[in-house]
């Protein structure tokens, strides 16, 4: 028997993508101002980014980080358990810690790598983790890495994680959600699903990446929100890179497990800590989230206008209250369209297509952030307009000539 050629195989799958308009493209930026960047020698309005709070280029964070790489250089140097745990990173935990309120808080390279590592220190084999269908690519992953059985209930349905949890009586169990959907923008029904997690002895965590520095009181996310405790979500997911503009991660919450997973979980004993500079650059970002609440009141402000002005052309929106705005395409070649269109127009909106998303449910992914202006997103509502009327015509020409 023959072996299969890889090369066919891969090109195969890029003709199938290609086909669907499903190719994905990597844009080079060559500088960034605020909410405005540069790509391909232009300069777009950016709304596609996870800046939430305008903190990724404030002069406090930027003088921290040149602060900090200036005395103790560029890299981590090992992982936090040789010799690359500094003085700097202990601070960011406490930190981070004191804010979300949890006994303690553990950094990590990405939330990749530390949903990766919750999921695989704590469950085995013989445990399940019940999840929605869905939570963010890393949470599915981790399942499937740690062999436990993954269980999926439909989205928001905490019926469903009832069913699934009963139907899994046996070992561990973990019940997992994003706190904020990262592309629909909604809100995960905490308070109910703390309710199921305890009636069935499951450990409930919370990748709140995208609810933390917008949600709640002081910004300390979803699960505050929602005035749950340390005891009804004993681990959270507190991202680096989103609102607070920087890169990394961190699992705050019970004092035992963050030990434990500092103890066994690979994804933090196998890699090199995150630079020192890089923390005292969020160490300020903290501490500016923490304490800037009009930047939280102006997104809000921004983020009710947008809708409004939404409505008035006729855009189809999810019914999300966060920066995350999508906007409905349906069909992937559609999605392309309006975005192109939209960019011709000087904005940056990408079209986020399958298998990001379900199949027919194509959108631009509309972030906004506080350094957005109202005349800003009336320019930009009036684009994606424009784009929507001239996809549809062409749709109509393309049916005729069919």
């Amino acid at each position: 028997m023959a072996r299969a050629s890889w090369r066919e195989r891969i090109q195969a799958a890029h003709e199938e993508r290609a086909a669907g308009s499903r190719l994905r493209t990597r844009r080079s930026v060559t500088h960034r101002d605020g909410a405005r960047v540069e790509v391909a020698g232009r300069t777009l309005l950016n709304f596609c980014s996870n800046d939430y709070l305008g903190l990724s280029q404030h002069f406090q964070v930027v003088s921290a980080l040149q602060d900090a790489a200036s005395r103790e250089g560029a890299g981590g140097v090992a992982s936090h358990l040789v010799c690359g745990h500094h003085a700097l990173h202990d601070a960011l935990e406490k930190e981070i810690a004191d804010w979300i309120g949890a006994p303690r808080a553990l950094l990590f390279g990405s939330g990749f790598l530390a949903n990766l590592a919750v999921v695989q220190a704590l469950l085995g084999d013989d445990d399940v983790c019940v999840q929605d269908r869905l939570n963010h690519a890393s949470l599915i992953d981790a399942a499937r890495l740690a062999g436990c059985r993954l269980r999926r209930y439909p989205h928001l349905d905490s019926s469903g994680a009832l069913r699934q949890l009963r139907d899994s009586p046996d070992g561990l169990a973990m019940l997992a959600t994003d706190g904020v959907f990262s592309m629909d923008g909604d809100i995960a029904p905490l308070r109910e699903l703390a309710l199921v997690a305890r009636v069935n002895k499951a450990l409930l965590y919370v990748d709140d990446a995208h609810g933390v520095g917008v949600l709640g009181p002081d910004g300390r996310g979803s699960v505050a929100e929602a005035q749950l405790s340390v005891e009804q979500v004993p681990l959270q997911l507190v991202t680096l890179g989103k609102a607070l503009g920087g890169y990394g991660a961190a699992v705050v919450g019970d004092a035992d497990l963050i030990d434990h997973l500092a103890q066994t979980a690979r994804p933090y004993i196998y890699t090199t800590a995150i630079p020192p500079a890089q923390a005292a650059a969020t160490l300020a970002a903290v501490k500016l989230a923490r304490t800037e609440q009009w930047r939280r009141g102006k997104l809000y402000d921004l983020i009710a206008h947008f809708r409004e002005r939404a409505a008035q052309v006729g855009l189809v929106l999810l019914p999300s209250e966060t920066p995350i705005q999508p906007v409905m395409c349906g069909d992937d070649k559609r999605a392309l369209s309006i975005s192109a269109t939209v960019e011709q127009r000087g904005f940056w909106v990408a079209a986020i297509r399958p298998p990001t998303v379900p199949d027919g449910r194509a959108r631009l992914r509309v972030t906004l952030s506080a350094l957005h202006t109202p005349a800003e997103i009336d320019g930009l509502v009036e684009a994606i307009g424009r784009g929507r009327d001239k996809a549809e015509a062409e749709a109509r020409v393309a049916e005729f000539l069919r």
